[in-house]
C-alpha cells in the first residue's frame, strides 16, 4: 500500500464480504459515519469480493468467517494474492479464529460483531493504516484436547477416514473411535463435518 500523502491520511475505502444484509446495513452505516471512510462497497461471495476488489481497490476488506458455504479464511486468502490486495480484517458473530490461524489467511486482525461500534471502527482504521489488530484469546473452557486429540482432529480435516487414521498414528481402530467420541463430545458436534467446523472456528485448525 502507499504512503500516505499530503495534509492529513488518506480516506479508506471498505469492502465488506457476508452473506447477511442486515451486516451489510450495519456496517455501512457505520462505517459512513466516519470521515475517514471515502467508500464502502458490498460482497456477498468470494467471487463477487474478487470482482469489486479488482475493480475498486479497497484499502481494507471486512470478512466474515464463513460467507455462506465459503470459508472466509480462504476468501481472504485469494483476495490476499490479487495484485493490489486490500488488507484483512476477518470479523465474525459466533466463532472464532486464532491469531496463528488468521495471519496464516494473510488476515491482519479480528474482531467480534458483537463489539461496540466505536472499537470495530477504530480496529478498521488502525488496519487500514498498516497496523494490525489481534485481541488475546482464552482457550474456551472444557476443550483442553490432548495432543493425541489434536493429531486425530487433524488427521480428521485432512479428510482421512477411521482406519487411515488408525494406521498413520498406529493404534486400533477403537482407540481411534474412543478419541473421536472425545472430540465429539468436547466440541458438542454430532459428526465430523460440524467437528471440523466447530474447530475452525474456534481457531484449534490452521
Amino acid at each position: 500500500m502507499a504512503p500516505d500523502s499530503g495534509h492529513g491520511p488518506r480516506a479508506l475505502r471498505v469492502l465488506i464480504v457476508d452473506d447477511h444484509d442486515v451486516v451489510h446495513w450495519g456496517f455501512r452505516v457505520m462505517l459512513g459515519q466516519q470521515t475517514w471512510v471515502e467508500r464502502t462497497l458490498s460482497a456477498r461471495t468470494g467471487a463477487e469480493a474478487i470482482s469489486l476488489a479488482e475493480r475498486y481497490e479497497p484499502h481494507v476488506a471486512l470478512v466474515d468467517l464463513f460467507v455462506g458455504e465459503e470459508s472466509g479464511p480462504e476468501i481472504a486468502e485469494r483476495l490476499g494474492a490479487l495484485a493490489i490486495a486490500p488488507r484483512i480484517l476477518l470479523i465474525s458473530g459466533a466463532g472464532r479464529i486464532s491469531a496463528t490461524a488468521a495471519r496464516a489467511a494473510g488476515a491482519a486482525g479480528f474482531v467480534q460483531k458483537h463489539w461496540p461500534a466505536a472499537d470495530i471502527a477504530d480496529a478498521v482504521q488502525m488496519v487500514g493504516r498498516g497496523m494490525t489488530v489481534f485481541p488475546p484469546q482464552e482457550p474456551p473452557k472444557g476443550l483442553a484436547l490432548t495432543e493425541r486429540e489434536r493429531e486425530v482432529l487433524e488427521l480428521i480435516a485432512s479428510g482421512a477416514t477411521n482406519p487411515e487414521i488408525a494406521g498413520s498414528l498406529h493404534l486400533s481402530p477403537n482407540t481411534v473411535k474412543e478419541h473421536t467420541s472425545s472430540l465429539y463430545r468436547k466440541l458438542e458436534v454430532r459428526n465430523r463435518t460440524e467437528a471440523v467446523q466447530r474447530a475452525q472456528r474456534l481457531g484449534l485448525l490452521a
